[in-house]
């Protein structure tokens, strides 16, 4: 199996399913984290030098910070609901505690911080929406943490990709400190399929080959993509979320496109689809 394909596991002791640390993914900047939690159940996160976004990716919860209260957040039951979600951006230095409501499925997702930002609510009208790509390259997007929303390192984002579509495509990459061209930024795939027992197919390679995966993703599975392209294609009777985290020394999504696919992005190709 792929060192770059984490899979899923029932909860552990402390309620988590998946951990992914910069030691585990031999680098230096994200740390990602889901917890499934039952309603009345309460999980403690021990305060450090991390900013944290904590994302309900189902269900509703009360967290509570040293400085801050939010009481019953959340919405959707379901990733597949495609509801907005609610988030938590929380402060370095700050212990969490988060108590479930309803079942919870709860991913935490932190980086190095300055503490330049004090802890707020991420609620659904603070994220934007939007489309990306045409035809059998499109998507729906939730920017719940974007380069133009206040953090010191994360980029949090949410994709939706219907059945028979490709995402995190044509293959782009992010893997060199150059700008204004290319950031350096880590990244995590957290992948939810529906129906559940469906799988999605990820690649993650760099131009040389020297790494070159390609793994059959299922439900809840987490891919890391530490450099490289890393295109994702879904399977007939599937569709696919995915929750992808960022952080580099510079927050800023600068990618470079792989040549020999950027035609994708044509007005050619999209116009292929315009009367369909």
């Amino acid at each position: 199996m792929s060192e770059l394909l984490s899979k899923y596991h029932t909860p552990d002791q402390d309620k988590r399913t998946q951990h992914i640390t910069p030691e585990t993914a031999n680098w230096g900047y994200v740390h990602f984290a889901v917890y499934e939690l039952k309603a009345g159940e309460s999980i403690v996160l021990p305060a450090s030098e991390n900013e944290t976004c904590l994302v309900l990716i189902a269900g509703k919860a009360t967290v509570i910070t040293p400085k801050k209260q939010f009481e019953q957040i959340g919405e959707r039951m379901s990733p597949f609901e495609r509801k907005k979600p609610y988030a938590v951006y929380v402060a370095s230095h700050e212990l969490m505690e988060i108590i479930a409501e309803t079942h919870l499925e709860l991913a935490v997702c932190q980086a190095k911080s300055k503490g330049n930002y004090p802890t707020r609510l991420i609620a659904p009208q603070d994220i934007g929406a939007e489309q990306r790509g045409t035809g059998n390259n499109r998507r729906y997007v939730h920017n719940i943490l974007s380069d133009d929303q206040p953090a010191d390192s994360l980029l949090v984002v949410e994709v939706y990709t219907d059945e028979g579509c490709t995402s995190s495509y044509p293959s782009h990459k992010h893997d060199t400190d150059n700008e204004p061209q290319e950031t350096y930024l880590e990244e995590t795939y957290y992948h939810r399929l529906n129906p559940s027992q469906g799988f999605c197919v990820q690649r993650v390679y760099t131009d040389d080959r020297s790494l070159d995966e390609t793994m059959a993703v299922y439900n809840k599975d987490v891919v890391i993509v530490p450099k490289g392209y890393h295109p994702v294609a879904t399977i007939a009777g599937y569709d696919s979320y995915y929750l992808n985290v960022m952080a580099g020394p510079t927050r800023k999504w600068l990618f470079t496109w792989e040549q020999d696919h950027q035609w994708v992005n044509s007005k050619e190709y999209a116009a292929k689809y315009a009367d369909r």
